[in-house]
């Protein structure tokens, strides 16, 4: 999971994307990077470790000229944690600058390909693939004068060769014109959107809130199996290339974006409230009680405020988060987690103690911020500890860009089900219940069209036992092959 931004027609398009990743600094704290495209066709690069903040200072960005350019901040669940593999990348025949959202399943293939035409990648990261794909389906065509028409073939050829979920945004030369190019993988597994600012200046984003940060309007989102050409002052130019059925990750909406962002042309705060809503529903069904609902800060608030409503109790703020501490999900091993747990979150007293509490949080994946929260809850004296979840249970391995590839990480893996794996995880919690929203919730809220894989075992994208077991030993080096299925 990584954030992108993409800009043209910006003066200072430097500063400008700088302000579009901090916006989406959730989605990525590894390291940030940053390319832009100048006037006289030349590609300038900075990118290194750490976030936003951290890497680019006045300087840095006053290197980085010209008016269109490509940003991203990253997460890694491909390649190492290295300056290396820090996007975007660039290749210079033909010159293109690209960065993309995601997780490329079939990695080794593509490697081979390429090396195969003489290309040989100098990363582990899967957007450099990807590059250099579209750029030798470019040069196949022309070496030089690249139209929109060639673009259009280069790049459902590209799409016909890397599996796995993506989202692209890239600035090249297109019928000679500086062109913004985004395009997402035939399912639109990872989001992408694009807006207009009144100057007629164009942005392509991982999120809306980027877009709201240097005062674009949204526009719309790029269709699954498509790409959309964006030239400052011009109409947007939308091709559909490879579509396949819409299945967008829900887990965007249940904990990664943010709840201002607009997704799949809906607002994610929104959706979580009606989350909340139906999980209020389901919980009351089992005809629990409750004093008090509290949300494990931040993305449960709205799902928590929401059940709060649905069953006529007060909410509160009970836990109280340190702002400078990161998201521990998306923390790059077990170890690291579990310290920044214990700096991250600290609990209010008169809360919890002798209130029959209902703690609720977005999901559930290797239960260690979960078994810790209902043990410090347990020192606050309640007189009884319900958690409870606005998703379904995670039991099965994500390929798509989301850090879960092992099944032995998955605290609900296995074959319980239902009430039998509510108890078991209570038990291991020392909660009093435990309540997740059923599949039929999840999707009477979400829709059909989504990927919830995570949920059903049900993957949009094709996964073999030999790239599954590369992306486990990729991310955890140690893991068996085995581990992935």
């Amino acid at each position: 999971m990584c954030g992108f931004v993409g800009l043209i027609g910006v003066d200072s398009a430097s500063t400008a994307l700088c302000l579009g990743l901090q916006a989406v600094q959730h989605r990525g704290q590894d390291a940030a990077g940053i390319a832009t495209y100048d006037g006289a066709g030349r590609l300038h690069l900075y990118k290194d470790l750490g976030r936003v903040a951290e890497v680019f200072s006045r300087e840095s960005l006053q290197t980085l000229t010209g008016r269109a350019g490509v940003a991203q901040v990253r997460y890694p669940t491909v390649g190492a944690s290295t300056r290396n593999d820090a996007q975007p990348f660039i290749t210079r025949r033909p010159s293109i600058a690209l960065a993309h959202n995601g997780n490329v399943t079939n990695l080794t293939e593509l490697n081979a390909y390429l090396e195969s035409r003489g290309m040989r990648t100098y990363s582990g990261c899967d957007a450099e693939p990807i590059l250099l794909i579209l750029a030798d389906e470019l040069l196949r065509l022309k070496v030089t004068g690249h139209t929109a028409d060639d673009l259009a073939v280069a790049v459902t050829k590209t799409m016909s060769r890397v599996r796995g979920s993506y989202s692209v945004v890239a600035v090249l030369e297109v019928d000679d014109q500086p062109t913004l190019v985004a395009f997402r993988d035939p399912h639109g597994i990872r989001p992408a959107v694009y807006g207009q600012r009144a100057d007629g200046a164009w942005s392509a984003v991982s999120e809306s809130v980027s877009l709201d940060v240097n005062d674009f309007r949204l526009v719309g989102e790029v269709p699954p199996g498509s790409m959309v050409l964006l030239r400052a002052g011009a109409e947007p130019v939308v091709r559909e290339l490879l579509p396949e059925p819409r299945r967008a990750c829900v887990f965007e909406d249940i904990y990664f974006a943010r709840p201002d962002s607009v997704m799949s042309g809906g607002s994610v705060y929104a959706r979580r409230w009606a989350l909340g809503e139906r999980l209020a529903d389901e919980w009351k069904a089992k005809g629990l009680e409750a004093d008090v609902v509290v949300a494990v800060p931040d993305t449960s608030r709205p799902a928590a405020q929401a059940m709060a409503e649905r069953l006529g109790l007060p909410y509160r703020e009970g836990f109280i988060k340190n702002r400078y501490s990161a998201r521990t999900f998306i923390m790059p091993d077990q170890a690291t987690r579990e310290a920044e747990m214990r700096l991250k979150i600290n609990l209010i007293d008169g809360i919890f103690r002798d209130q029959r509490v209902i703690v609720v949080d977005d999901s559930i994946v290797r239960g260690t911020t979960m078994r810790r929260l209902v043990s410090k809850v347990r020192e606050h004296g309640p007189a009884a500890v319900h958690v409870t979840i606005f998703s379904p249970a995670v039991k099965h391995p994500c390929f798509y860009g989301i850090d879960m590839p092992s099944k032995q990480e998955l605290v609900a893996h296995g074959p319980a089900t239902g009430p039998e794996l509510e108890d078991r995880l209570a038990e291991h919690f020392g909660a009093d219940s435990v309540t997740f929203l059923s599949r039929e919730g999840l999707v009477e809220v979400a829709g059909n069209d989504i990927c919830a894989a995570c949920f059903t075992g049900a993957y949009p994208v094709e996964v073999d036992e030999e790239e599954r077991g590369h992306i486990v030993r990729d991310r955890r080096p140690d893991a068996p092959t085995a581990a992935a299925s």
